[in-house]
């Protein structure tokens, strides 16, 4: 009964810190931490852990391949210099960072590597939840770093683990091939997913069976990236990137409906889940460790989240003059930032699930059979960080995204009305052409020119050079929507009604309450989350 239990009392933490987040105006990924720190207290919870395998296996391939699915490809183009910097130069130095303050401060040169690969790298999922303020560049920049710099961080944890229980000696070139199976082989993994997932969507009409392919997609690039040895979590990253660039010519629209819904509901559980286990793993841990060891753990998670924040902060800066010392080009002038937007980004920089299960996955023992040394410190130090950042961090983004200033972002606007004014045009000049293919009526032909001219008039009302007063087209188009979303109204009661009465059946009513409730969502223009 106990996982029953489980399910059921993570369901019901995710949706109160929810609805508590939303009306206290808190990050709910905070409330959630501390949900989970409480629930360790619970006797009959306190000998849940989280298995390394599963966040590894099952939380991770999905939710980075939402992450990826969702990303900007362009945008990432754009940036791909400082994009690669940051996962890459970045990790390595950060985990050098922290690995020299840890052992300052008392833990052994492997184990203070170790828990310098766990923290090192910033989170995909928890930037998407805790940075969706900021602007879009600012959003991509964060979600690529997060999204590739796993694969740096997982090179370097195995490399720690490794030399430290005895199965591993440094040099050169065991590095270097280590870093270059991660990146090429982990992407050449992806690449063949991808196009295997392609080729099977193509044949598959069945939206129920579309998204079973969707699903099998990351599973499958983690598994076959492990089969080689190289990084599961950059092989699920390039097939999501893939498939999100040719997934609008292979996959159908009743498909990808069904896919929106279903990856917005889980990606949201497994988010919030997660953030109650890691505070669930933070209590355990505590438990651990006596007094003094807990003592000494405290102030190397307080050390060490100070050094993440200035070895971010000065990354940040220092690559920026260096890149500017060393590239002139006018492109490049164009794509610089302002300093308060590398300030908010510095901040932005959350850990998360990854961090956790990098600190689970530390084996129990040496190759001598003797315990590894100071587990139980990397892992309290991994979630008390992971904590730190989020909650500090978590609760100062707002206030320095409104220091910053950053102009806003229209960009988003400027192209979804191109977008849909562009199709308007393509519809109405195809209009002739393929009605008469059909045979349509020419009352019917009429009546749809109409509709799209007016909506043609709605998306240009910003076009100084149409002909009529944008705010009277605007106002029309406002009174037009409510009144279609009133009638829609009226028209689900009534068909309810027919319900109840018993003239018609709960299967006729889900089928046309699922075309009402599309016109209404287009109506509305409600988005869902990403």
């Amino acid at each position: 009964m106990l996982g029953l239990e489980l399910v059921v009392v993570l369901c019901v933490t995710v949706l109160v810190c929810q609805v508590a987040g939303e009306r206290l105006r808190v990050a709910p990924p905070i409330l959630l931490l501390v949900a989970g720190a409480l629930i360790g207290f619970v006797p009959a919870l306190r000998e849940v852990h989280l298995p390394p395998e599963a966040m590894l296996l099952l939380f991770l391939p999905a939710l980075l391949y939402w992450e990826s699915l969702t990303t900007s490809l362009r945008g990432i183009r754009q940036d791909l210099r400082g994009i690669v910097l940051m996962s890459t130069a970045l990790v390595v130095l950060t985990a050098w960072a922290v690995a020299a303050v840890a052992h300052a401060l008392g833990l052994p040169w492997g184990p203070a590597w170790v828990l310098g690969a766990a923290v090192a790298p910033t989170d995909a999922t928890t930037v998407g939840v805790l940075a969706r303020m900021l602007p879009r560049r600012a959003v991509t920049l964060l979600r690529a770093e997060s999204l590739i710099n796993d694969g740096t961080a997982l090179v370097v944890y195995g490399l720690a683990v490794g030399i430290t229980v005895g199965e591993e000696h440094l040099s050169g070139p065991r590095v270097g091939w280590l870093f270059l199976l991660a990146y090429i082989g982990g992407a050449a993994a992806g690449a063949v997913t991808a196009w295997l997932g392609i080729q099977v969507r193509r044949h598959l009409d069945d939206p129920l069976l579309g998204n079973v392919a969707m699903i099998l997609t990351p599973f499958t690039a983690f598994l076959l990236a492990e089969l080689i040895e190289a990084s599961g979590v950059l092989a699920v990253v390039a097939a999501g990137l893939i498939m999100s660039q040719a997934g609008p010519r292979v996959v159908g629209a009743a498909t990808r409906y069904q896919a929106q819904t279903f990856w917005s509901l889980a990606t949201f559980l497994l988010n919030g889940v997660l953030f109650v286990l890691v505070g669930v793993e933070a209590q355990s841990a505590v438990r651990d460790l006596t007094s003094d060891d807990l003592t000494h753990a405290v102030i190397t998670v307080m050390a060490v989240s100070g050094v993440l924040v200035a070895v971010r902060f000065a990354f940040q800066f220092a690559a920026a003059y260096l890149i500017r010392l060393l590239d002139r080009r006018p492109q490049q002038r164009l794509r610089r930032v302002g300093q308060r937007a590398r300030v908010l980004g510095a901040v932005a920089g959350f850990r998360g699930a990854v961090s956790l299960a990098v600190a689970l996955s530390v084996p129990e023992t040496l190759d001598s059979g003797a315990p590894f040394p100071d587990r139980d410190v990397i892992v309290f130090v991994t979630s008390g960080v992971i904590m730190v950042t989020l909650v500090v961090q978590g609760l100062m983004l707002p206030h320095v995204a409104r220091w910053a200033r950053l102009p806003h972002d229209t960009s988003v606007e400027e192209e979804r009305r191109l977008a849909e004014t562009t199709a308007v045009e393509a519809a109405l000049e195809a209009l002739p052409e393929v009605a008469a293919d059909l045979g349509t009526d020419p009352d019917v032909v009429d009546w749809t020119r109409r509709e799209y001219e007016t909506y043609a008039r709605v998306v240009r009302a910003g076009d100084t050079d149409d002909d009529d007063d944008p705010a009277v087209v605007l106002r029309h188009m406002e009174d037009y929507t409510a009144l279609r979303l009133a009638l829609l109204a009226r028209k689900r009661a009534a068909v309810v009604s027919l319900r109840d009465m018993s003239r018609i059946d709960d299967t006729v009513l889900r089928q046309v309450q699922a075309l009402l409730d599309i016109e209404e969502v287009r109506l509305s223009g409600a988005e869902l989350h990403e």
